[in-house]
């Protein structure tokens, strides 16, 4: 998905005149401080979306284990988002007046069941991942949101735009593949593609650890992707300054 990838960059700060925004979602969390490390000695300011997902320590990314985590993080000047408390997978609208849809959720106590939410059902979710971040880190998350997989649909979108949530996705150069599996996908030709196909503007995505992964995509390729646009010019921010949601961040943010 390559959502929001044509807006132009020219009217982000003018001091980061090729700007990239690079996001995390959560995952296992197993490379979870090994990122902290590179993007503090890169001295890298991301975005983090939430989910509470299951981990290979603690009871969720979400839980109170990973609390001193994201609390360091937002320390250090990052910034949060929600990617829906249980993971929650949109598989399809269902018909109606009243907007309803399939969900999957794939962490929690209802994983991999399919169910029928309404739109306040959709968005307590959202919120709910929101919350916790808020709780762990003593700061507001941006309201923003990220689908898991970025399955969406306009009227998902809609539902959610309508309780303060504005989602976001990634630029198709931004995919940097850490989910793709390490037998087919190496880190050298991953790194190299980022490094060719990356523009200014771009989303990037990447996770705090992938269970299908053999070969971990960090930090083995996040601190050389990150020293290598440096190289060729590109700068980091974070969401807050995207100029496709800058106006509505500053609308519902002090």
């Amino acid at each position: 998905m390559a959502a929001n990838s044509t807006v132009s960059w020219a009217t982000a700060d003018k001091q980061c005149e090729k700007p990239l925004y690079l996001t995390f979602d959560t995952g296992h969390m197993g490379i979870a401080q090994l990122v902290a490390e590179v993007l503090q000695r890169q001295q890298v300011k991301v975005t983090f979306f939430a989910a509470n997902e299951r981990t290979q320590v603690g009871n969720g990314s979400l839980s109170q284990d990973w609390a001193p985590w994201w609390k360091a993080r937002a320390a250090e000047g990052h910034e949060f988002a929600s990617h829906t408390y249980d993971h929650a997978y949109w598989r399809g609208d269902v018909r109606g007046v009243v907007p309803q849809f399939r969900i999957r959720p794939t962490a929690g106590a209802l994983a991999e069941r399919e169910f029928t939410w309404d739109a306040k059902k959709y968005c307590d979710n959202i919120a709910h991942a929101a919350e916790r971040l808020q709780d762990h880190t003593g700061r507001k998350p941006l309201p923003l949101f990220r689908a898991p997989g970025g399955k969406t649909s306009p009227k998902l979108l809609a539902a959610a735009k309508a309780c303060g949530f504005e989602h976001v996705g990634w630029a198709a150069a931004g995919f940097l593949g850490d989910e793709l599996p390490s037998e087919k996908f190496s880190n050298p030709a991953l790194l190299d593609k980022a490094l060719r196909d990356i523009r200014a503007g771009d989303i990037l995505l990447a996770h705090l650890g992938i269970w299908s992964r053999k070969d971990p995509w960090a930090p083995a390729v996040l601190e050389p992707l990150i020293v290598g646009l440096k190289a060729k010019g590109f700068c980091f921010q974070t969401l807050r300054e995207h100029p496709a949601y800058k106006g509505w961040i500053a609308a519902r943010m002090p």
